[in-house]
């Protein structure tokens, strides 16, 4: 049963994104943009509308998300085989992908908003997914981080009440002129690094792991975390040189934490997930250079990638008995070698090998900046970054693939999951000519490039010292003491994200579980107890057994009070 229900789901989504391509060529040749209103409620002369977008814009962004959804759709069906919720997983996942259009369609700010919550709490249900104490703190964290965008989301809906109307696509570029309503473009930005998780809210992006990996391969690639910059890139006709600069300067750092951070990390779904921050950084400071088209570019390229990266990730798991650590794996070529050619495939379009999907836009990026007014600062984290990003894949490809096998001796895994197979064979393809592709349909006037020598070959070198200094860190042996040991303190340090999640989680709540704890124990269990009811009950049973002692020895009391007064009586008679 669960089975057809993927295949209806895939097929129907299929379907719609070839349907969604060919619209968008037809809006991109055309220069045509299409904005629907229709009439939701009327009472009184007072309308509220829905308003929904088309342009080539959200029409292919929308193509690639249905596509990538009903390939995990069709993979889900191998990997959560056996699972006796299926049909409410995939539920989970197709209102995933509606709150995803729903926010992409949107030229206004109360339905992105719709969709935007929508994305919010279908996440938190697919990443407490697996029932237990591990999931539900990353759910928790993840719920939380993304709750204070909503708030900047709404504090921007009601600043744009000062326009009379919420349908922003009008009003982006008088935002920009107006001290005022520069506030909006702040609050945007605010939701947008919340959702992307910039520096400070890094720390739910690898926690978010904890899902199953179909809904990790469809989160991390094209929905939840490309969702703000998505936001970003409609809205940045608005932003302020200031701004610019804020966000320039948080996506680097961003970027440069991830990739050192993914250079230490063991397990291999977060250091995709890191990869994945690393590049959401790269989007982020492209925009703020003021090149929204490359941001987006690179947006689309990377979630195809990054999609069956992790689609390999979760075969190689799901063969290894939900193992996620590397350090078991090692030789799984051997074992494995079309799911392997898929992974080597991925991480050297991460990485930027030429004529592969990511180089297209990596390559441009950089070479864009190299071309651009910019401090020495910019140009070190952009490079570095590159470089770094090159360094863990290296690193994952030595521990996943090469070498002996780590794991169990008489454990047998081989690569029989065809059902999966088949949904990461439908994302090959576009990983390795999707680049190119795109870049004849969106660029129909190429970007000029005139650079020297030197820095048209930074590039290269960078990969290339990179992909050195990853093998060098990694490489171990009998009796060779690990590089990134040496130092543990350092390690450990570059390996927590520069100790982000704890920042979040204790470095927030610490202060305030004490004082609530002191609360609790001094003041609501302590001397509030002593001058409230306990003190009350302990006079009043003392009491109580005072003149309860009267009633059970009523007989002889009397005679005793009467014999007394007998005696004061005629003392004082006396």
């Amino acid at each position: 049963m669960g089975m057809f229900i993927c295949l209806i789901y895939f097929f129907g989504l299929l379907m719609l994104s070839i349907i969604m391509f060919f619209s968008s060529l037809n809006f991109m040749i055309l220069d045509y943009s299409m904005v629907l209103e229709i009439e939701m409620v009327s009472i009184n002369s007072c309308v509220i509308m829905m308003t929904i977008l088309f342009d080539w814009m959200s029409l292919l962004f929308m193509s690639f998300v249905l596509f990538i959804s009903s390939m995990v759709i069709f993979y889900s069906a191998e990997y959560m085989h056996g699972d006796y919720n299926l049909d409410r997983f995939i539920m989970l996942v197709i209102m995933f992908v509606l709150s995803m259009m729903l926010l992409i369609i949107s030229p206004n700010l109360i339905s992105i908003l719709l969709g935007w919550d929508g994305l919010g709490l279908v996440s938190y249900c697919l990443v407490i997914y697996y029932q237990n104490n591990k999931s539900y703190n990353a759910g928790m964290i993840t719920a939380l981080s993304n709750r204070v965008g909503d708030v900047a989301l709404l504090m921007a809906i009601a600043w744009m009440m000062n326009y009379g109307g919420w349908n922003y696509i009008y009003y982006v570029e008088c935002m920009k002129n107006s001290m005022v309503m520069n506030m909006i473009s702040y609050m945007v930005i605010l939701a947008a690094m919340t959702k992307s998780a910039q520096i400070p809210f890094s720390s739910w992006l690898p926690a978010a792991m904890a899902a199953p990996t179909p809904v990790s391969s469809l989160v991390h690639s094209s929905t939840l975390v490309t969702a703000g910059v998505y936001l970003a890139i409609r809205f940045n006709l608005s932003f302020s040189e200031n701004l610019m600069m804020f966000l320039l300067f948080i996506s680097s750092l961003t970027m440069f934490m991830a990739g050192l951070g993914a250079s230490f990390e063991t397990d291999l779904k977060k250091i995709i997930a890191l990869s994945t921050l690393s590049q959401l950084g790269l989007m982020l400071s492209i925009l703020a250079l003021g090149s929204f088209d490359l941001a987006f570019y690179h947006l689309l390229t990377h979630a195809l990638f990054k999609a069956l990266l992790f689609m390999c990730a979760g075969c190689m798991i799901h063969n290894l008995g939900n193992c996620q650590d590397i350090r078991y794996m090692g030789g799984l070529i051997n074992f494995m070698p079309l799911t392997c050619c898929f992974f080597i495939i991925c991480n050297m379009a991460l990485c930027g090998l030429p004529f592969l999907s990511g180089f297209y836009s990596k390559d441009l990026i950089l070479e864009v900046l190299s071309m651009d007014y910019i401090n020495l600062y910019i140009y070190l984290m952009y490079f570095l970054s590159t470089g770094l990003t090159v360094c863990y894949t290296f690193r994952l490809i030595y521990y996943v693939i090469t070498g002996d096998f780590n794991y169990i001796s008489l454990h047998m895994i081989s690569d029989k999951g065809y059902i999966m197979l088949g949904g990461m064979s439908g994302l090959i393809f576009l990983v390795v000519i999707g680049g190119g592709m795109l870049m004849w349909l969106m660029f129909p006037i190429p970007y000029y490039i005139c650079l020297p020598f030197v820095m048209k070959m930074m590039a290269v070198i960078v990969i290339i010292l990179g992909a050195l200094i990853g093998y060098e860190m990694s490489h171990f042996f009998l009796g060779y003491t690990l590089n990134s040991m040496e130092n543990h303190n350092l390690s450990f340090f570059l390996g927590s994200m520069w100790n982000m999640p704890f920042i979040s989680t204790f470095g927030i709540n610490y202060y305030f579980l004490n004082v609530g704890y002191y609360l609790s124990k001094e003041i609501d269990q302590g001397w509030s107890e002593y001058y409230g009811s306990q003190n009350i009950y302990k006079k009043l049973s003392e009491g109580s057994l005072f003149l309860q002692s009267f009633y059970l020895n009523n007989i002889k009391i009397f005679l005793f009070i009467l014999v007394m007064w007998l005696i004061f009586l005629i003392m004082f008679m006396y």
